[in-house]
């Protein structure tokens, strides 16, 4: 098990030094505070991505081993350079109407202008996440022909929703209409437009992802293309699911510091540890072992998108949002060890 994390125990000795000379870098005497926060930066981005790594290690059991293989090298640069740096250079350059370089020299030098413009922002990012998020948690419950069931009263009810044509898209928009009329009128337009992006992001990546399963069924001969394309959405798909669950957690980092610099340390040092739990899962075919731990992860991915849409009205800590996801992922696997020992008496 040591030799998954290797890369990830290196990665927070760096991050950790780099944190302490930056520390000392912006003012003396800092070092050690710095080195702190990254690493409670650090244990909150792993705390929060249980559900992820386990919804990542099921998409990865059906790609290649080189694909597996990017996921963790262009991945992880993608998911700390892109998400976690650029993103939110991105979003306050675009509330604020500043050029990125700008942006970039605020979060470097005037940190709470940043983390204000930054904060402002938070209710048309939360309601993507959200959107995209609660789209992935009904497709996954309502899919036709499942015959495994965690909490069997309320998913078979949620299975036999599969007859209603386009019901993930339905939930999803009536979930955001409530939203809509709770919400300040100034906000409407970008919350609208944010969860209407979200909805068809997830529709056109799964989508694309059934036809490119289909053409391969169908043309045995283009395999080797169609297995490239394919492995390709895959990618993408669980950057986005990557992308979707790191919002809050880019967000929440604010709280315990504004250095956007420390920030980006200490969500690295988690998403690599998530990264290599999901390669850990995958390889030890644990999803095959544990038959619930799937379903345990999309409640949790429920119920993350829900306190996503929540927080745009309150503040939604993200230890609940971390403790939450963290039961269901543990009872689902309790109640898979159970099922294992009753099927092998």
């Amino acid at each position: 098990m040591f030799n998954y994390f290797i890369g990830s125990y290196i990665v927070t000795f760096l991050g950790l030094i780099c944190a302490y000379l930056w520390g000392e870098h912006v003012h003396s005497g800092t070092g050690l505070t710095c080195v702190f926060i990254a690493f409670v930066l650090a244990i909150l981005e792993v705390s929060l991505s249980f559900d992820n790594a386990v919804v990542n290690a099921m998409k990865l059991e059906n790609m290649s081993q080189k694909w597996r293989h990017r996921f963790i090298t262009w991945g992880i640069l993608i998911a700390v350079f892109g998400m976690r740096f650029l993103f939110p250079l991105l979003v306050v350059a675009i509330f604020s109407k500043l050029n990125i370089l700008s942006v970039l020299d605020m979060a470097l030098n005037d940190v709470n202008s940043y983390a204000n413009y930054l904060q402002s922002a938070h209710a048309p990012i939360v309601t993507f996440g959200g959107s995209f998020l609660l789209m992935l948690f009904m497709d996954y419950f309502t899919e036709e022909g499942k015959n495994v069931h965690w909490i069997k009263p309320l998913e078979v009810k949620m299975q036999n929703l599969h007859r209603i044509k386009g019901i993930c898209t339905l939930s999803t928009l009536f979930t955001l209409g409530i939203l809509l009329n709770i919400i300040p009128i100034e906000q409407r337009s970008s919350v609208l437009f944010s969860g209407i992006a979200g909805i068809f992001i997830y529709l056109g990546i799964d989508g694309l992802a059934e036809w490119l399963e289909k053409r391969q069924e169908e043309r045995a001969k283009l395999c080797a293309d169609v297995v490239k394309c394919s492995g390709f959405v895959g990618f993408l798909y669980l950057e986005l699911i990557d992308a979707s669950f790191s919002l809050d957690g880019v967000l929440g980092a604010f709280a315990l510091s504004s250095d956007i610099i420390i920030i980006t340390i200490g969500l690295f040092i988690g998403a690599m540890f998530v990264r290599s739990l999901t390669i850990m899962l995958v390889e030890k075919k644990t999803l095959s072992q544990f038959l619930y731990l799937e379903h345990g992860a999309h409640w949790a991915i429920g119920t993350l998108s829900v306190l996503m849409f929540v927080s745009v009205l309150i503040e939604v800590p993200e230890v609940v949002t971390g403790l939450l996801g963290l039961v269901f992922i543990l009872s689902a696997f309790v109640s898979s060890v159970i099922h294992n020992k009753k099927n092998n008496q």
